[in-house]
């Protein structure tokens, strides 16, 4: 019988609550992400909710679990310890993957903070030390490719983008790996399409083209705080890119109640099989499997 290996995926925890800020740490973009938490948004993402997702999500035994970014919230210093703290519940550096989103680089001031303090996290295995997107991390059969779409924004924007360095070395990477027998997932914060300017990754048609080049098995990410599956023209086959909501959410306007995306993924016949399973919280306010769906 074929191996299978369990990837879990979960991102935007958003990580409350918010600790305490200094008059000082509120000037520019903060001010308002501020009293946009204070007003809106902590009315929606608790704990409770975030630790019971880990939870039910732990219990499922995965292999390995990607975060695809906003762990924290306006990228206070003092908001880095606590969610360090969390990442480490959920498990070691050798179990966890996490990309950097753009409320983990909200402002300029602290944007090398995430890099810095999740840097076991987001490690490539030709690392010795230090951190590069993007990098690559070897996990059973799976080649795991994190790259930072985490730019600091002017205020009410939150777009992101690679830049031509990483693109031209994800371009590398994936070609090096055409003939390895692994099974590719690309890691990033932002969807590859988006019908908000204020919230689209401004360079996704030339990532969409290295991935049209170079082909990959599955894309994941976060950002919308929806459930999300697009497809994408890869090398030979189409690729699965795939969003999950905010892990801390309850359900509100068009949002969804937290969720995270199980994939069950082995190679059969020369070829790769892979199954969507969604677990989340339902009407009733419990944690159930919601979708099940065969990608490949």
């Amino acid at each position: 019988m074929t191996d299978i290996f369990t990837l879990a995926h979960l991102s935007d925890p958003h990580l409350p609550p918010l600790p305490a800020a200094r008059l000082r740490d509120l000037a520019g973009k903060r001010v308002l992400g501020y009293l946009n938490w204070t007003r809106n948004r902590h009315k929606y993402h608790h704990r409770e909710v975030l630790d019971a997702l880990v939870a039910d999500m732990q219990a499922q035994r995965p292999d390995h679990i990607a975060v695809t970014g906003d762990l924290v919230n306006l990228a206070l210093e003092a908001e880095f310890a606590p969610a360090q703290a969390w990442l480490e519940s959920v498990g070691t550096p050798q179990q966890v993957t996490v990309v950097p989103g753009n409320h983990d680089a909200y402002v300029r001031a602290t944007r090398h903070h995430f890099a810095g303090t999740f840097e076991q996290y987001l490690r490539g295995d030709a690392e010795t030390n230090g951190t590069r997107f993007p990098f690559v991390r070897r996990r059973g059969p799976l080649a795991l490719i994190g790259v930072s779409s985490a730019v600091p924004t002017l205020p009410l924007m939150a777009t992101g983008r690679l830049g031509r360095a990483q693109l031209d070395a994800l371009d590398r990477h994936l070609a090096q790996m055409s003939a390895d027998e692994a099974f590719r997932v690309l890691l990033v914060h932002h969807p590859l399409h988006s019908s908000s300017r204020m919230k689209r990754l401004t360079d996704s048609m030339a990532l969409r083209a290295v991935l049209k080049r170079r082909g990959a098995e599955l894309v994941l990410h976060g950002h919308d705080h929806i459930h999300s599956t697009m497809w994408l023209e890869g090398a030979g086959r189409q690729i699965p890119a795939i969003g999950v909501p905010s892990a801390s959410a309850l359900a509100h306007r068009h949002y969804p109640a937290a969720a995270y995306n199980l994939f069950s993924i082995s190679r059969e016949g020369g070829k790769w099989r892979c199954v969507q399973t969604v677990r989340g919280f339902g009407d009733h306010g419990d944690i159930s499997e919601l979708q099940h769906v065969r990608l490949s």
